[in-house]
């Protein structure tokens, strides 16, 4: 992934999210007869300001770390009694949840226009053929075999391995019964099986919802011709070259790539003999294999890749709706996403989900980057997510965020007086340690994924 793409990919990202947010604030402000300052699309020093017939200061600031619209309020500066109506305090209780909630409900507006154009470009997916099952695994003792195509999980039908990543994203921590729908080979007939689930992937820093079951996806046989090399991996230390052919793995045959990954994974920092073809000729040589630890194992890492085989075209299906059918779907995904998200957070304060799972500022910039590499697709993908991620963040009862004001002017609602300034500055600075603490602790595992 070069750097460009990260870079322009994170820019345009945070761009139109902090935009498409405060513009909810502002333009319901407005409506509501609120005098508005400021709009500002990051922070600190202004690069670029202008104003409109109406006073407001539009800007363009230096750190595209977020934004805010600053608006007329008695308790932040003197207001001159002409422009009192004007001020944000002035307004109603219920203006000032609709002007505060504005923010983060743009944001799932913009998720479903998102999800609505991805739905009607259309994707091409892979079908969910189970390749293998490993002996002895949840999937094989409930019964699942090569050769059956998933096509539901726990009822709900999918369309492919990333939908069914989805669904088992949601059982991640959990006990129970998982329900696997599968179609037989050359079959319409649909079987149901049951995969006994307990505390399972509890608290994993790096889950792997599908291969912890057992199972591995079908893939077309890959030629285990190397076709780059990590310069400062094994294999280039041993003396392997872009070209060479994997024959052999300590006296095993090699007849394709996975072949090669499922041996070496197995054998962390430990030496090997691969028998190669260069040249038209055979050779031995030994390779001192590296350690490389994904969650909480350690894997044997040899530092070198194949090129990608074709896909046949009857293990590809092509998905795509019309302009209603992608509404639909656009709001099914929005709500869907936030769900998720949702019950990610309970899972991670309850210990059912890591922490190592939060992802801060360095990994959105790589997710940005890879995703913008990918394709308009997938990038809308990205976009769609985070920005649901922000509305979902954004309504949290923590005080400094947009739910904390909610809770305080629903309290205030019901109250039918706002809470004592003392009280909300307790709140204040408990929102702002929580969210400091967070952003911490996302950073710190950006920093240890890296």
């Amino acid at each position: 992934m070069s750097a460009l793409y990260m870079i322009v990919g994170t820019l345009i990202a945070l761009g139109v999210l902090v935009t498409i947010h405060e513009f909810g604030h502002f333009w319901v402000a407005r409506r509501c007869g609120v005098k508005v300052l400021r709009f500002s699309v990051g922070f600190g020093t202004p690069l670029y300001r202008w104003y409109d017939r109406q006073g407001t200061e539009f800007v363009l600031a230096a750190i595209p770390l977020g934004g805010y619209v600053k608006m007329l309020d008695e308790r932040e500066e003197h207001v001159p009694e002409h422009l009192a109506e004007q001020a944000f305090n002035r307004k109603s209780v219920r203006q000032r949840i609709a002007i505060v909630a504005a923010g983060p409900l743009a944001n799932f507006i913009l998720a479903v226009v998102f999800f609505w154009a991805i739905a009607m470009i259309g994707v091409q997916q892979e079908r969910a053929v189970i390749g293998a099952v490993a002996p002895g695994s949840l999937a094989d003792v409930a019964g699942l075999v090569s050769g059956e195509e998933i096509v539901a999980v726990d009822g709900v039908e999918t369309s492919g391995w990333s939908a069914i990543g989805f669904r088992l994203i949601n059982r991640l921590g959990e006990s129970g019964q998982l329900s696997i729908s599968v179609a037989e080979p050359n079959s319409t007939l649909i079987k149901t099986k049951q995969i006994e689930l307990v505390d399972w992937q509890r608290g994993v820093d790096e889950p792997d919802p599908i291969g912890s079951l057992g199972i591995r996806p079908w893939r077309p046989a890959i030629e285990p011709v190397l076709a780059e090399l990590d310069p400062k991996g094994p294999a280039v230390a041993a003396g392997l070259k872009v070209g060479d052919r994997l024959l052999a793995l300590n006296g095993q045959p090699l007849a394709d790539w996975q072949d090669v990954v499922t041996l070496l994974q197995g054998l962390p920092g430990k030496p090997v003999t691969l028998q190669i073809e260069r040249g038209g000729s055979s050779q031995s040589m030994t390779v001192n294999l590296a350690v490389r630890e994904v969650g909480d194992q350690k894997l044997g890492y040899l530092g070198a890749g194949v090129a990608g085989a074709p896909w046949p075209p009857e293990m590809l299906r092509e998905i795509s709706f019309g302009p209603v059918e992608a509404v639909a779907e656009g709001l099914r995904n929005t709500w869907s996403v936030s769900v998720l998200t949702l019950n990610s957070i309970k899972k991670m304060l309850f210990g059912e989900l890591s922490v190592k799972n939060l992802s801060g500022p360095i990994t959105i910039a790589k997710v940005a980057g890879a995703s913008a590499e990918s394709g308009l697709s997938h990038f809308l993908k990205f976009l769609a997510y985070l920005s649901i991620s922000l509305g979902v963040l954004n309504l949290l009862p923590i005080p400094v965020l947009d739910g904390g004001h909610l809770l305080f002017y629903l309290v205030e609602w019901v109250r039918g007086r706002p809470l004592s300034e003392r009280v909300q500055g307790w709140g204040m600075q408990i929102g702002i340690s929580l969210v400091i603490g967070v952003m911490l602790l996302a950073l710190i595992n950006d920093l240890s994924r890296l």
